[in-house]
């Protein structure tokens, strides 16, 4: 085959990366390892994401029906031989083939120029490319995305430390402001009789590590045995204490470890890039080893700030994983109503702003026992602590779960998007979480606690129902605010623009609301999981373009 006639591949476009330097051009011989992505074979109707719920596909049947065509993948596993690169990994299922070569080689290959670059206020250096990728006219519209070419962090964990305390011990008197993870539980009544046994709980991780020493230290301290915690490599991730990122993972393991302690907690350690991202989340969902039923992400950025390419990939990596009935938490953000994007403008946190993800908001929370005495929307923007992250997509389209929520236009752009968060906990750090980190207790906070929090209460709602609840955002929502504490006093501006306010009902600051955990579970039946029809269909990852 020729592949003389190149195209653009759609939604490559990459902008530089702003403040940097160049600081030389690109070793030709340097090994470059990237994802191709493929179109998904069969029907591209709708997702059957209605109030009655999703039916949960197997592996075997999502290949089947939903996987990459395998005359897709030979054709650009011939594609990679002609421009002399390897094919490390296909497959079918993943709808991904990842190609390995030298920097020059993959350079020819897509129409990339790249080159060194020093990030701002750093002295790491990245390879990074601008502008938009090219490929072969017989590859248009079988290739979605490509990569791995720039290796620029994409994403930060969403924590924030509010102060080192001068005990060592997890538990403090109830007279605190913070909580151990069971206070919070209790506070928001998460079923009892049950500690997520039989569940695999999936955390993805950028960066950083956890301390084994810690983590036993910390469990003892609460008195409960300490979890099994497994780590997985993705893309050559690994578990490396000694950075800022440890507080994120030692946060995700240990309000996850402290409320269901009795699930497998398998930690998946990749590199912070567009390709570490989303093959972290593809490897997760489709991990038949571990077989994870929840995944909890507190790792994002604005939606502004990723490739269209890049989200509509991440976002079918979502929607596979809500496909087989793996529920994924997100934290939406720290950073209030902008999301930190710097221009001042109303932006949301993406992988929370997928209508396949249960995108989590924070709160301010008070109380003790079982007894919440004020719960308000998390927002010490003013104090420079930060606001739960929420608001309105530009790119992604309402979902038909929130039809009937009041949703609002997305005020600046006057477009119907995606609303976030879909619920909420707390978050604030001044009533944040006792976490222990390098030997001594902290308390943190932010939506980065209100991820791993959910993705607790549903491995123990799966547990007392005896199956997965996957996708449950249309559940949540056909209920309305009846398993919620509905939050109706506080903001998350940071802009002063007056965006967003809590309200009755769902509202752009804490979505529904923060869960009783008990009332939500009822939610759910207890019959076994229904059988995939043959016309089951999952919907294509849609966006409008920026």
């Amino acid at each position: 085959m020729a592949f003389e006639t190149r195209i653009k591949l759609a939604g490559s476009e990459k902008e530089p990366l702003a403040g940097a330097q160049l600081t030389s051009p690109i070793d030709p011989t340097e090994t470059v390892r990237v994802s191709v992505l493929l179109r998904r074979k069969g029907k591209e109707a709708s997702f059957t994401d209605h109030a009655e719920g999703t039916v949960e596909l197997s592996h075997q049947e999502l290949e089947a029906r939903h996987g990459a065509d395998p005359a897709d993948i030979d054709l650009v596993e011939s594609f990679a031989h002609e421009f002399h690169l390897t094919v490390a990994e296909s497959s079918a299922g993943k709808r991904r083939v990842v190609l390995v070569g030298t920097a020059e080689a993959m350079a020819k290959a897509f129409g990339a120029e790249l080159a060194y670059h020093k990030m701002p206020h750093s002295d790491r250096t990245y390879r990074v490319r601008q502008g938009a990728l090219s490929i072969p006219e017989e590859l248009s519209g079988v290739v979605t995305a490509v990569l791995g070419l720039d290796n620029r962090p994409v994403a930060k964990p969403h924590f924030r430390i509010k102060s080192e305390a001068s005990s060592t011990r997890a538990a403090a008197p109830a007279a605190t402001t913070s909580f151990t993870p069971p206070q919070v539980a209790a506070l928001y009544n998460f079923p009892t009789g049950v500690n997520g046994k039989g569940q695999s709980i999936g955390i993805i991780e950028l960066g950083g590590g956890y301390i084994a020493a810690d983590l036993k230290a910390y469990f003892s301290a609460l008195g409960i045995l300490p979890p099994k915690v497994t780590a997985v490599s993705v893309d050559g991730g690994k578990n490396a204490p000694g950075s800022d990122a440890d507080g994120e993972v030692m946060l995700d393991i240990e309000v996850v470890g402290a409320i269901a302690p009795g699930a497998n907690i398998v930690v998946y350690f990749a590199p912070n890039t567009d390709k570490g991202f989303v093959d972290a989340i593809t490897d997760v969902a489709h991990d038949t080893r571990n077989k994870p039923s929840v995944i909890s992400i507190s790792w994002g950025a604005p939606e502004d700030s990723w490739t269209q390419q890049a989200r509509n990939a991440m976002n079918a990596a979502l929607q596979d994983a809500a496909a087989l009935g793996v529920t994924v938490t997100v934290a939406s953000g720290d950073d209030g109503s902008t999301d930190g994007f710097g221009d001042k403008k109303l932006h949301v946190d993406f992988p929370s702003a997928s209508s396949f993800s249960l995108a989590c908001g924070g709160t301010t929370l008070k109380g003790s026992g079982k007894t919440i005495s004020s719960e308000v929307v998390w927002n010490e923007i003013a104090n420079k602590e930060g606001a739960t992250g929420g608001g309105v997509s530009r790119v992604f389209p309402l979902p038909s779960y929130q039809s009937s929520a009041g949703v609002p236009k997305h005020p600046e752009t006057g477009f119907m998007g995606r609303g976030v968060p879909d619920v909420a906990g707390d978050a604030d750090p001044t009533t944040g979480y006792q976490i222990r980190l390098n030997g001594k207790t902290v308390v943190i906070g932010v939506t980065s606690a209100v991820a791993p929090l959910w993705a607790a209460l549903v491995a123990l709602i799966n547990q007392k129902v005896g199956k997965h609840i996957g996708f449950l955002n249309p559940k949540l929502y056909a209920q309305k605010e009846k398993g919620f504490h509905d939050i109706t006093v506080g903001n998350n501006d940071d802009s002063s623009l007056g965006n967003f306010k809590a309200q009755v009902g769902w509202d752009a600051c804490t979505g529904l609301g923060t869960p009783d955990g008990v009332a939500v579970s009822k939610y759910f039946t207890y019959s076994s999981p229904s059988t995939a029809s043959e016309d089951t269909v999952i919907s294509p990852a849609v966006e409008v373009g920026t």
